[in-house]
């Protein structure tokens, strides 16, 4: 049985608190719960609060999300920064029981002219065995997300699995986004080539054409593929319901029960759940 969670910035996106978020993702009947927070943002008493919700709800944390596009930055110092904070994120992850850092690398800047795209590809990948022999030590993995944009690093299952093959660190693997693998016509039948190398799964819908991160059912995503494919692949962590802003944020409890909903649904079919 795959463990169905959720991301918070479903409710951060709406305004509301995250401590209220991981209430309401407990009572609508999530499994486990991954956090979009930056480290340093959060407050000291905040970081406590939340760690005493999810004890007392017994709601594990599976994945905490960083972006950090700096790691590719053409100037050290400033890449110096990124890779700091994100050992920053890491630590988060660890001091909070999660199990994996969701890490988004940046894209080709100037359209990869003026700096030799290699440059920023070996960046990236010298920070990444960085990180994951830091994530190694401290027992958990780093899940690389796969982005639909033209100018990503890591924009295809092809490129995906080259720079995994680059960084050569057991605890740094893939991230499957159902959604974007969609807006980059990728099929599910090149998933296997990542098998044992991903650590965690997104899901939502989307229109085909641009990143919207609907509820399943609301875009035109063919879903049973890909997740016969993840099911095959027999990843470790969670599937996570990733969520963009709701047309109404008032009603965002709605929104998130409809993907709950409609998740579960197809977990069921696929056997996943």
């Amino acid at each position: 049985m795959s463990r169905l969670g959720l991301i918070n910035s479903a409710w951060g996106q709406a305004g509301r608190e995250t401590v209220w978020g991981l209430q309401k993702t407990k009572e609508i009947g999530f499994d486990t719960v991954d956090l979009l927070v930056d480290p340093l943002d959060l407050p000291v008493t905040e970081k406590r609060a939340i760690q005493r919700e999810l004890d007392r709800l017994e709601l594990p944390l599976v994945s905490i999300c960083c972006v950090s596009a700096g790691l590719i930055d053409p100037f050290p110092s400033v890449r110096t920064f990124h890779l700091d904070r994100a050992v920053r994120h890491l630590d988060l992850v660890y001091e909070l029981g999660g199990e994996n850092l969701l890490l988004v690398l940046g894209e080709y800047i100037w359209n990869r002219e003026v700096i030799p795209p290699e440059e920023q590809w070996q960046s990236a990948v010298e920070a990444c065995q960085a990180l994951g022999a830091y994530a190694g030590e401290l027992g958990l993995k780093i899940a690389l997300e796969l982005e639909p944009f033209h100018l990503s690093l890591l924009n295809s299952v092809d490129a995906m699995d080259r720079f995994l093959n680059d960084v050569g660190e057991p605890a740094v693997g893939a991230n499957i986004d159902i959604s974007h693998l969609c807006l980059a016509n990728v099929p599910a039948e090149e998933l296997k080539k990542l098998k044992g190398r991903a650590f965690h799964v997104h899901i939502s819908d989307c229109d085909g054409k641009i990143h919207g991160d609907l509820p399943p059912g609301r875009g035109v995503v063919q879903f049973a593929p890909y997740l016969e494919a993840i099911r095959e692949m027999e990843i470790p962590g969670a599937i996570s319901i990733e969520l963009e802003y709701s047309p109404d944020p008032d009603a965002i409890e709605a929104w998130v029960n409809e993907a709950y909903q409609s998740t579960r649904k197809l977990l069921q079919q696929s056997g996943l759940s």
